[in-house]
């Protein structure tokens, strides 16, 4: 697997960022109006993205989008379905954490959902914790938010 830095510009990293949005239609879309998230998602504003290869085929990909001073947040992780359960997931958000490091960062917080096990299996394993919810997920009882230390 390559796992190569780039933009939210990255065409591959768009077409990442539309496939999770219909695997969330899929998966928890019938439960949670997903609408009320969309200006929460949007990629101008992210500088540093990561998408993955196997070869030439894009895989995967995440970025992380400065929140405030000490804390960045992590957004728009993905794996595609068939390679899932690999630890393509595990090593992406460890690049990421790496990155916020190099960027001086001190937490990692982010949002997601207990209908999204895997993804908070792996955001466990890394070492996040849940947290009261934050900013605009405050009043989303559905949110999930989490944060981990980085230095």
């Amino acid at each position: 697997m390559d796992f190569v830095r780039t933009d939210g510009k990255n065409g591959d990293f768009i077409e990442n960022c539309r496939l999770l949005d219909m695997d969330l239609d899929r998966r928890v879309g019938r439960q949670i109006k997903r609408e009320k998230y969309q200006k929460y998602n949007q990629l101008d504003e992210i500088q540093e993205a990561v998408v993955v290869y196997d070869k030439d085929k894009l895989v995967g990909g995440g970025a992380i989008r400065r929140y405030d001073g000490d804390n960045v947040e992590l957004k728009r992780v993905f794996v595609h379905n068939e390679y899932q359960g690999q630890g393509i997931g595990t090593r992406l958000v460890s690049l990421l954490i790496e990155w916020a490091a190099e960027l001086g960062y001190r937490r990692m917080i982010l949002e997601t959902g207990e209908l999204l096990a895997e993804s908070c299996a792996v955001y466990k394993k890394l070492g996040f914790a849940v947290i009261p919810n934050y900013g605009p997920y405050v009043d989303m009882p559905e949110s999930l938010c989490m944060a981990r230390d980085i230095l």
